[in-house]
């Protein structure tokens, strides 16, 4: 049996943004924090629980007081995006999960309910319209919410450390490796429904992100489908 592992985050601690390969639920157990990732931006409490989608990246920031956080897998297909979610009972899982993880795993996919939205500040509009496969280029962006593009930038950048036409991009990959993995669409077709200039552009946007070609993406998938390998 396996135990899930916890992470103890201290006062004034900060962790800059970095990527998960493997989703991922964060349950908020005792503090709480800031976040901002490809989900948006949450203020977390004991009992939210932010999950991770494959190859997603966040940032997290000091909290203000002692936080315990406790990381369970999830299954590579079930987070396909991230989001902030809810656990009635945060503790009861922790110690199910200590004994072993996939009654943990269980526990959790049970008990999930909605949580409460994101920070809502310009930066955050502007973070989901750019999650979008309708992404805004940035000066119709700025026109729209009468803000000075510079200014956008580099707020944006402050609050999600990273900026935004590298946010957008990692979307956009994001939304394509997703697709290609579930369904058995053309890989030209989903190039062209996500935005790419062409398969080729994609192709290098997903070996960049997820370190293997779409091909590759459909090979492996359905090895597992079928048990090959």
């Amino acid at each position: 049996m396996t135990a899930a592992p916890i992470d103890l985050l201290q006062p004034g601690a900060a962790i800059p943004r970095h990527r998960h390969d493997t989703p991922y639920a964060a349950i908020v157990l005792s503090g709480g924090y800031e976040e901002a990732g490809d989900g948006g931006r949450y203020r977390a409490g004991p009992g939210d629980v932010l999950i991770h989608a494959a190859f997603s990246a966040h940032l997290d920031r000091a909290p203000l007081r002692r936080t315990t956080v406790l990381n369970l897998p999830l299954p590579t297909l079930w987070a396909r995006t991230s989001s902030r979610m809810r656990i009635d009972d945060a503790d009861r899982l922790a110690r199910l999960a200590e004994r072993d993880l996939r009654d943990g795993q269980a526990l959790l996919l049970e008990a999930l309910t909605p949580g409460p939205g994101g920070l809502q500040d310009d930066v955050d509009v502007l973070a989901k319209a750019l999650s979008e496969a309708t992404a805004p280029a940035a000066s119709a962006w700025s026109r729209q919410w009468d803000v000075v593009r510079q200014t956008a930038w580099r707020r944006f950048t402050a609050a999600y450390g990273v900026g935004p036409a590298r946010y957008r991009v990692e979307a956009r990959t994001r939304r394509a490796w997703s697709r290609l993995i579930v369904g058995r669409e053309e890989l030209s077709d989903i190039a062209a429904a996500e935005g790419f200039a062409d398969q080729a552009h994609m192709t290098r946007d997903v070996r960049a992100l997820t370190g293997r070609t779409p091909g590759q993406w459909r090979a492996l998938h359905h090895s597992f489908k079928t048990g090959a390998g």
